[in-house]
């Protein structure tokens, strides 16, 4: 049975350890928000489909990376963390391939489901392995360092992902996967090769996994395709409805009994750890959604190209980076709940300035508010994962910490569905407001329409020119409303969750050891994972 007695890494080829996994844990994550700037030009790419669709592989490419972080520990236990590891980016490198050379939106979600399997076991088998080779004095350095590399690509990400698929293609930024995906496998493999590990036989719970499995994509399918196959009118989803809804209890009912189940539902008898959850998955519900909805709109909408749509982006990270240094150590000197709910209050001003533009705003304009937007994104994790580890040790603790990040990618999942579905239901109401509005029938003696085109007649617009470039503006405004209204929901849904954290109870910084403080930092980074 081999053991891992092996010399940790010292030297350069620590430093290229660093190095190697840093770079694979930013390309995986900026695969996921990343991508939501390319849906646009991928849907137009994928038989002309509309943007709706190409949400899917957003979607269901997140489901991917919950199921991937479920299979993560059993992999690493029974086949030993730099062997899956190395195996992992091999397949991320494969699959990368399929999803740039996919021609079908079938054959592309496909793959970037599996696409998300792997990066779901890269995630947290990187950090374990990167963390296993720190000495015991730069640990909590390397879990910091980690938190860092987590935040990254939610911020500069979108702006690469925008300025790839603007000058080089979106299917090249696939591309581009495959040969940082293979260098990582080589130099991993090759500098850790040789390497003993204990292994071990763990219980694998399938039946709880394909339960778990069949529920996410049951809904997602449901969110996912809802708008665009009339909801239940349509066979396809229910069916998904059905699955789902026998799957759930079944779920349930299996992982109480199981003795090493995929969730352990027992974990929410701790009411911090449920009521952080409970936060975590709403808050990123909303996020998700927005930051989502927001990057293919600013294209569709405002007409910005794909690499403009990015830098938006890039104000978040001026205000990000400090707060992420200052948000641990403040959160070992102040109650959590006060952080939380701040927080939120903070989140919820940011949401309903965005959602007052009545306008179409310029580029500083939209930066502003990002800028806040991204301190607040930046105080969002540490502190509900502070929360959700509370009186929490041992084996319980790294298992909470798995849970709690599938959990909220699940959510982040469905939010970028639903807040679509948002924007899409409202747009009808605004143009149909607009419509009664500007034409007359809401006040007879008040004829806007008719203002507007005799003003365009002038210019050289014949009747119908001048009546369709009316109809195209009021189809732009109930576009940028609808948008406002995904923006105020979120800011509504901030507001209600700055009242729940304080129905968890008061905490207080433990007296922990230096190996008990080290696996608690480990735990927050595994729980701030995407």
């Amino acid at each position: 049975m081999p053991i891992a007695d092996a010399a940790p890494l010292r030297g350069w080829r620590f430093l290229l350890l660093n190095i190697v996994l840093g770079l694979g844990n930013v390309v995986v994550l900026s695969n996921v928000p990343g991508y939501a700037v390319v849906v646009p030009s991928a849907a137009g790419d994928l038989q002309g489909v509309t943007p709706s669709f190409g949400v899917w592989a957003a979607t269901d490419h997140m489901m991917g990376l919950a199921l991937g972080f479920a299979l993560a520990r059993w992999l690493a236990a029974r086949f030993g963390d730099y062997r899956v590891l190395t195996a992992a980016y091999v397949f991320y490198a494969a699959i990368s391939f399929a999803c740039g050379g996919s021609e079908t939106i079938p054959s592309f979600v496909a793959s970037r489901i599996l696409l998300g399997l792997a990066g779901g076991v890269i995630l947290p088998v990187g950090q374990s392995v990167l963390l296993g080779e720190y000495p015991e004095s730069l640990r909590t350095f390397g879990v910091g360092l980690w938190g860092v590399l987590n935040a990254m690509p939610f911020m500069a990400g979108i702006y690469i992902s925008g300025w790839y698929t603007e000058f080089l293609g979106w299917r090249d930024l696939l591309y581009l996967n495959i040969p940082v995906a293979l260098l990582i496998s080589g130099v991993v493999g090759s500098l850790l090769y040789g390497r003993g590990w204990r292994r071990r036989f763990p219980r694998a719970d399938l039946v709880g996994f394909l339960l778990l499995a069949a529920i996410l994509y049951g809904l997602q399918t449901i969110f996912n395709m809802g708008n665009d196959f009339d909801w239940f009118h349509s066979p396809i989803l229910v069916v998904a409805l059905i699955i789902a809804l026998v799957a759930l209890p079944c779920f349930i009912i299996w992982e109480l009994g199981e003795r090493h189940p995929v969730i352990d539902m027992r974990l929410f008898g701790q009411r911090n750890y449920a009521i952080a959850t409970i936060c975590s998955m709403a808050g990123f519900f909303v996020i998700m959604g927005s930051l989502a909805v927001f990057a293919s709109q600013l294209q569709l909408i405002l007409g910005y190209s794909p690499s403009l749509a990015g830098g938006v982006y890039l104000s978040l990270l001026l205000l990000s980076m400090p707060s992420a240094a200052i948000v641990h150590e403040l959160c070992k000197r102040v109650d959590i709940r006060l952080i939380c709910c701040l927080n939120f209050l903070g989140f919820a001003v940011t949401l309903t300035w965005l959602g007052l533009f009545d306008k179409t705003a310029s580029f500083d304009q939209l930066a502003w508010p990002m800028t806040f937007f991204g301190f607040s994104f930046a105080m969002f994790f540490a502190p509900l994962a502070n929360l959700a580890m509370h009186g929490l040790q041992g084996a319980r603790l790294m298992r909470a910490a798995e849970e709690f990040a599938l959990l909220r990618i699940v959510a982040g999942g469905f939010g970028i569905a639903l807040q679509g579905v948002v924007l899409f239901r409202r747009t009808p109401y605004h143009a149909l407001d607009l419509s009664d509005a500007f034409g007359g029938r809401r006040f007879a003696e008040l004829d806007l329409m008719k203002q507007l085109t005799d003003k365009l007649e002038p210019l050289g617009f014949t009747p119908a020119m001048a009546t369709s470039q009316v109809g195209r503006f009021l189809q732009q405004e109930a576009g940028l409303l609808s948008l406002n209204d995904v923006f105020l929901l979120g800011g509504v849904i901030f507001v209600g969750l700055s009242g729940v954290v304080w129905l968890a109870r008061a905490t207080h910084p433990p007296r922990l050891t230096a190996a008990q403080e080290l696996k608690q930092l480990t735990a927050q980074e595994l729980m701030e994972q995407i």
